[in-house]
């Protein structure tokens, strides 16, 4: 199964696998500061599963083609 709403992630916007930088090229938000406050809100809310959420979303999204 793979995300078909225009999410992929980057070769060129990556720390990890891209998932953070892919969410913030399809929204057109800046990369740095979405990366930031995914780990604030993974750190502060213990509802949100943060690292199963990135894991998910890495296996799910295709890799950018160019």
């Amino acid at each position: 199964m793979r995300l078909s709403n225009g999410l992929s992630r980057p070769r060129d916007d990556r720390v990890l696998a891209g998932v953070i930088g892919g969410i913030a090229r399809r929204f057109g938000w800046n990369s740095n500061l979405t990366r930031a406050l995914y780990i604030v809100l993974s750190v502060v809310s213990a509802a949100f599963p943060g690292i199963l959420v990135y894991v998910l979303l890495w296996l799910l999204m295709p890799e950018d083609d160019g």
